[in-house]
């Protein structure tokens, strides 16, 4: 490749080279350098050498006279910057003059690394500012609740008008949904039940054997799946995967441009995109807890047939005799709740990607975190609340 040579001007007078685009006059002790026309990469290349030399003079003022200036790049800005810079540091009085606003931004903009500059220390701990960053926090968590209850406020409006005229509401989207978030849920639903299942029942088995009450894993598998396991993986698999696809979905819909779209040609956002997200949860969550709940007992019966010897008829027997309706039924009205939820804190915060890649990013796992999180808190409310009932 032949390389591209670069005519250097001729020194002036002042020993500084000349140019079309600089040109460098002297006022007593001080010098006034007058910069001209469009000062682009091409130029700053060009008058490398004169600026470099102006640098370097020990006059005690300068001035650069850039209101002839028609045009100006970070090339050309740097190079400015760079002269600037190195007199001051010579203790040289420098002055920019001329220059209009709108070129005078992308001089600002020219910056100059200083690797000697000393990093600021983080700051160090004090009350004051713990109670500010808790107070932002409070405040962030009390406007993401205030924003979950009003688009579940507008979800139970247009389910109300749905209930009355019935094809408002879009039956594809919905079986689509249920389809993406629970059928295809089933096989890692199932096995990672399965196996807690087992687990459960193999530690219970370990520790109930030195009492001689090993026949009580089955009670405690059978209460614990039914009651809590059972549906808390669930619901923690869907809100890790259906909770993290709402927000994405929605949120790249966003960054496209295509929510704006919905919106112009009149169709509500929360009608075709959230009210089908959470009747198809709503109806999916459920079926995967019972699904759940077998899987576990699956699981725990592998464990109690093979480890303690019993047979299926006796292990169905003690299950019947240790376990209520309740038992079931209390981690299945736990499931429309958790739906409601998860469905929610999916789209809402799809609905609040800002625009670009990061913030799809940002928002899904911020409703995975925050899903996981109410879940558990709700699950402990369940639990405290039927504990209070003596359910």
């Amino acid at each position: 490749m032949q390389a591209t040579a670069i005519d250097r001007p001729a020194a002036g007078r002042n020993g500084i080279p000349e140019s079309d685009a600089l040109a460098v006059e002297s006022r007593g002790d001080a010098v006034v350098a007058r910069l001209r026309g469009v000062w682009t990469l091409e130029t700053a290349l060009t008058v490398d050498a004169a600026m470099r030399a102006l640098a370097e003079r020990s006059d005690r003022a300068v001035t650069l006279d850039a209101a002839a200036v028609t045009r100006l790049d970070s090339a050309g800005a740097w190079a400015i910057r760079r002269t600037a810079a190195r007199l001051e540091q010579r203790g040289v009085a420098v002055e920019i003059a001329g220059l209009d606003d709108g070129l005078r931004a992308i001089l600002d903009k020219a910056t100059l690394s200083d690797p000697a500059a000393m990093v600021a220390p983080p700051p160090r701990w004090s009350l004051p500012r713990f109670l500010e960053q808790l107070g932002r926090h409070v405040v962030e968590a009390a406007g993401t609740g205030r924003g979950l209850l009003g688009l579940l406020g507008l979800v139970v409006a247009a389910l109300g008008q749905a209930v009355l005229r019935p094809r408002r509401l879009r039956g594809t989207a919905v079986v689509a949904q249920i389809e993406a978030t629970g059928v295809t849920a089933l096989p890692i639903v199932g096995l990672l039940c399965f196996l807690v299942g087992v687990v459960l029942a193999y530690m219970g088995a370990l520790q109930l054997a030195r009492f001689g009450a090993a026949v009580l894993t089955v009670n405690l598998v059978g209460v614990s799946v039914l009651r809590e396991i059972g549906i808390l993986l669930a619901a923690i698999i869907v809100a890790g995967r259906s909770g993290s696809a709402f927000a994405a979905q929605i949120g790249t819909m966003k960054v496209n441009q295509e929510i704006d779209a919905l919106e112009t040609m009149g169709l509500s956002v929360v009608d075709v995109l959230v009210v089908p997200r959470v009747v198809a949860l709503v109806i999916a969550l459920p079926a995967l807890a019972v699904f759940a709940d077998v899987a576990g007992l699956a699981g725990g019966a592998v464990v109690c047939l093979f480890l303690l010897d019993l047979s299926t008829g006796q292990f169905l027997a003690q299950l019947a005799s240790g376990v209520t309706i309740w038992s079931f039924l209390v981690g299945l009205i736990k499931a429309p709740v958790f739906a409601v939820v998860i469905a929610l804190v999916g789209c809402h915060n799809g609905l609040g990607v800002s625009g670009s890649a990061e913030s799809v990013g940002r928002q899904t796992t911020r409703a995975v975190v925050e899903s996981i999180f109410l879940v558990i808190v709700l699950n402990a409310i369940f639990a405290i609340a039927f504990a209070e009932m003596g359910i």
